[in-house]
């Protein structure tokens, strides 16, 4: 399953390894990343895809949130083609 991943927070070291730490531990695979920073603000996106029969989309999430809440930034996890509907005109 084809996801997107997005991280919005303050910089700081280890953001990066944290969440792929995270997704190699879910059995999750990352096909394209980019980040930027706006100031302090670290901003990144990942397009992802899941590996159900390690974890399912929902045990990912949790384990993304997790991993968020002990590095102080937001992660959203969001199926791909959710993601394409969202931003069709």
């Amino acid at each position: 399953m084809k996801c997107v991943i997005s991280v919005l927070g303050k910089d700081a070291t280890g953001i990066v390894a944290e969440v792929a730490v995270t997704l190699r531990e879910c059995g999750a695979n990352i096909d394209d990343i980019s980040q930027t920073l706006l100031g302090d603000i670290f901003s990144m996106t990942m397009i992802v895809t899941l590996n159900l029969d390690v974890a399912d989309f929902n045990t990912v999430q949790e384990r993304l949130r997790e991993a968020g809440e002990r590095i102080g930034v937001q992660i959203t996890l969001q199926r791909e083609d959710v993601f394409q509907m969202m931003y069709k005109i």
